[in-house]
Parts: C-alpha cells; structure tokens; sequence
C-alpha cells in the first residue's frame, strides 16, 4: 500500500507497511507499494501524466501475472516484477 504524509512544507511519500529488513537482499520483497508511492510523489509535485503512466504500468503488469512476487501468487522475484514494470512504461 502506497502511502503520502503531507505536512504545510514537507511530504514524504513510502510505502505504509515499512521496510521489510528481515527480508533485505532476499530478492523476495514486494516493490508495487514503493513503486506507486513514487507515482503519488510525482503526482503531488505536478508531473500527474508521468504518475499516472507509473500506476498504468503497474496494473498492466498485475493483470498479466508474469513476473509476480510469492505475496501475490507468483514465483518472481523483486527483480523480475520490477522489470516487468519498467517494460510497461513503454507499453
């Protein structure tokens, strides 16, 4: 789950469930949430399209199924899912 904490001059944008560091380096993690946190990022920070297309990129590749981490019924890893979004950004 994405996540924004928008103050009167600082946001920080993350993802809500932390940082997962008994599972670091294990290739395991599940980036969607920090992926699309940095999609709200550039949306707060004026660039919608380019967020919009990250939040795109993600569904399209949750609807193919290809690449997928264990928490989310696939065998990849962090590497595979987030290769497979950065393929959908060009789709």
């Amino acid at each position: 789950m994405p996540g924004a904490n928008l103050g009167t001059r600082f946001a920080v944008f993350e993802a809500v469930h932390g940082s997962a560091p008994d599972i670091a380096g294990k290739g395991i993690a599940n980036p969607i949430a920090v992926i699309r946190s940095a999609a709200l990022l550039l949306e707060h920070v004026g660039h919608g399209a380019a967020g919009a297309r990250i939040e795109r990129a993600v569904i399209k590749t949750l609807q193919a199924g290809v690449g997928l981490t264990g928490d989310i019924g696939g065998t990849g890893t962090t590497a595979t899912i987030t290769d497979q979004i950065i393929k959908n950004l060009g789709a």
